[in-house]
């Protein structure tokens, strides 16, 4: 009797610990809804092709820089149309090289990366010329480039604020120049205006290759002052193509939430993961180099609050920059503001590179 209540009460412990064993099991293979919209964020957020953490990952490559045509000279500095690849396309650019004797180890240089001008509408000698000029007579190798689907160069035009292409044309561009045997690699700065206060911003949270950069009336830098501020320029807007000719861009945000910002942005959680890991604010720890910012009070084509939220964000995470505001000057930062915004720049750069 003893003997059957024994084996009773073994094959119950043997049932009760299989039992036990197959809930462990089946509890850790079941994956919570919580779980399962965590993991969709983490995923939707490394494949975001704008996302700061996804285009740090990202292999950018390019080519030396070539010299296609010699232009006519500068005060004090050769002129040139030069190009380079990006992502396989051909881009140009205007470039200009001190005609003193390089210093030991080449000359600074800066990509210049210039504001919204109708892509088929841009010329790479056109624009921005007294900008270049400035740059150019105080010594810096300046590479003013086109981005793709810009004048004559390949690919298609795309904008910086939800596309990532012109970034990676801009970061291509800084590694051609470091190809370039009279640039000193490791003094390479970024300037940009406008469109491309965001693409600098940008580059610089990707690149700890860019060792200072410079805004000029800057937008868009987190996607909740873009809700805030909106914006006065066609640069965000996809242009219009023959529809046969259309061709997705696959560096550009996903365009079901590109619709909800544009039309619905109070719906819209910007503490997300997805939103935090495409703002260059809630990214500025990656920001390692200086920058300086400029903006007029009266600039009607990006509002001057984009520059201020960018300088509070600069000042709270205790970066190095600089923060110059306009009275006048509109979007360009005309003259008489013109000529003391870019001594500025001069002397940042000069102190930097």
């Amino acid at each position: 009797m003893i003997k059957k209540v024994v084996i009773a009460l073994a094959i119950t412990i043997i049932v009760v610990l299989v039992l036990f064993k197959f809930q462990q099991s089946t509890a850790n293979n079941l994956v919570s809804p919580t779980s399962q919209n965590e993991n969709q964020i983490t995923e939707q957020q490394s494949q975001s092709p704008i996302s700061i953490e996804f285009l740090r990952q990202k292999q950018i490559e390019t080519s030396p820089l070539q010299i296609e045509e010699k232009l006519t000279p500068g005060s004090n500095f050769s002129r040139y149309i030069a190009s380079y690849k990006s992502e396989g396309y051909t881009v140009y650019g205007l470039l200009t090289v001190p005609s003193s004797q390089p210093p030991a180890g080449g000359f600074p240089a800066i990509v210049f990366n210039h504001g919204y001008i109708p892509p088929t509408q841009y010329v790479t000698t056109e624009k921005y010329v007294e900008y270049v000029n400035a740059l150019a007579s105080n010594g810096f190798v300046v590479f003013k480039i086109d981005y793709r689907g810009n004048g004559n160069s390949e690919g298609q035009a795309s904008g910086t604020y939800f596309s990532s292409s012109y970034t990676i044309d801009a970061i291509s561009a800084l590694k051609s120049l470091q190809s370039f045997d009279q640039v000193s690699p490791d003094r390479i700065g970024f300037w940009g205006h406008s469109m491309a206060g965001n693409l600098v911003l940008r580059s610089m949270e990707v690149s700890d290759q860019i060792k200072a950069g410079v805004i000029w009336a800057g937008a868009v830098y987190s996607y909740q002052d873009f809700a805030k501020y909106r914006i006065s320029d066609n640069s965000y807007v996809r242009p219009s193509q023959p529809e046969q000719s259309q061709v997705e861009d696959p560096n550009r945000l996903n365009s079901g939430q590109l619709d909800i910002l544009r039309s619905d942005p109070n719906t819209i959680n910007f503490s997300d993961p997805l939103w935090t890991s495409i703002s260059l604010t809630a990214n500025l720890h990656y920001l390692t180099a200086p920058l300086q910012i400029h903006h007029a009070v009266n600039d009607s084509v990006v509002n001057i609050g984009y520059s201020r939220d960018l300088g509070s964000a600069l000042k709270a995470d205790q970066k190095t920059y600089e923060y110059y505001e306009y009275q006048g000057g509109g979007h360009n930062i005309s003259d008489p503001y013109f000529t003391t915004a870019m001594q500025r720049t001069i002397d940042f750069f000069k102190k930097y590179l």
